[in-house]
């Protein structure tokens, strides 16, 4: 196989960095071409002189300090808010991991897929809000999008060379975050650093909080109902502690096919840098007789009222997902900013969500201007601090 040239957009995130960490191990197959980072010039450094890549995105600020830093290996130093579409499709790039949290990674996401590229996301925010527009696109353009989030990989896995009509529904596994033993009525008793002990993953601080509140569940059925073109009746949450087992899928005959693996995303990165390949891995195999039982739970709805709204949005489909991603992020970082409580979380976005008016087949226009709108009207709530009581 030709070695691979990626560009890894978040590369001072925990993506980016598993990222390296599974390319340190191949680099006669791997070639870093391109890196980016929001503000963390430190560690981008470093990073760029390990792997000395062609073309290096930080935000406006760090620019004359990364290029003070690196050169003269730099040679093309960019803003990343502004030209990152630029340089993801420049002929020398082969694979761009999307390792950005948010509604930013949208653009460099679109702009891959039309210049035909692999695009390896774990990022669900920009699928979320248009995958029926980047998957068409992906499509049209030859493009191929192989998902690095654990759950989506692993249904891609179990589908992988499967007739999609074989297909009966998907079971996504949830681990059941940091509050699944505790009662809804201590949610608010809890602090920040309490909601960010995650027992199974260690992640960024919003989607360790959407952990919490099943909200990153809900998420995720909405991005499987992107990428794999389900219907949202499709897919059903069930929580398994262990998360040993990333996913399943049932067929038709009832067969059910799972993956099953350790927790740790290098697994999931791995395989989306080598498909159509497996290559052997030094992380620690599954030990089933330490294991001696894996439990399977419903998700508790009525405790977690986020999730339950994150499926109705799904079956609503059209802007209502766009409305819900803008709607949480500015929810979220009220709650780690400390002015929000962590039950607001769900009643800021229903409210969001009931303020807005749907448009059923978006252009990628009126979901950037529904994005604007959504997150305008969560901070206007969240500085009147007005939640309707019919969310509680």
């Amino acid at each position: 196989m030709a070695m691979k040239r990626i560009f890894i957009l978040g590369s001072t995130g925990s993506i980016g960095i598993n990222t390296l960490n599974v390319i340190e191990r191949f680099p006669n197959k791997f070639k870093v071409v391109g890196l980016s980072a929001h503000n963390n010039c430190s560690l981008l450094i470093s990073q760029i002189k390990k792997f000395n890549p062609k073309y290096i995105g930080i935000g406006y600020n760090g620019i004359d300090q990364v290029r003070q830093a690196v050169a003269p290996k730099a040679k093309h130093i960019f803003d990343v808010a502004h030209d990152l579409t630029t340089y993801v499709t420049q002929n020398d790039v082969d694979v761009v991991v999307i390792g950005l949290s948010g509604f930013a990674a949208l653009k460099p996401f679109m702009a891959s897929v039309k210049a035909g590229k692999t695009v390896a996301p774990a990022n669900k925010e920009a699928l979320i809000v248009a995958g029926h527009i980047l998957m068409r696109a992906a499509k049209k353009n030859k493009a191929f999008v192989i998902p690095i989030d654990s759950e989506q990989s692993a249904i891609f896995q179990c589908l992988e060379g499967r007739d999609p009509s074989q297909l009966q529904r998907v079971l996504l596994t949830a681990s059941g975050g940091s509050l699944k033993d505790v009662a809804a009525s201590e949610f608010d008793k809890l602090g920040v650093d309490e909601i960010l002990r995650h027992p199974r993953w260690h992640m960024g601080r919003k989607i360790t909080v959407d952990s919490a509140t099943l909200m990153n569940k809900g998420f995720e059925v909405i991005e499987a109902q992107r990428l794999f073109n389900l219907k949202a009746d499709q897919i059903e949450v069930v929580v398994h502690p262990q998360a040993i087992i990333h996913s399943m899928v049932e067929l038709k005959d009832t067969s059910i096919i799972a993956q099953l693996g350790v927790t740790d995303m290098r697994l999931p990165i791995q395989y989306a840098l080598s498909y159509p390949e497996r290559w052997a891995s030094d992380l620690p195999r599954v030990d089933f007789f330490a294991l001696q039982s894996l439990i399977f739970e419903r998700p508790d709805e009525k405790k977690f009222p986020c999730l339950n709204l994150a499926k109705e949005v799904a079956r609503k489909g059209g802007t209502y997902p766009c409305a819900l991603v803008a709607a949480d992020e500015e929810a979220v970082a009220a709650f780690l900013e400390k002015k929000i409580a962590l039950s607001d979380i769900y009643r800021l976005n229903a409210k969001v969500i009931d303020q807005h008016r749907n448009i059923s087949s978006p252009s990628l226009t009126q979901i950037f201007s529904v994005h604007e709108w959504a997150v305008q009207t969560a901070r206007d709530l969240i500085k009147s601090g007005k939640f309707n009581k019919q969310y509680i």
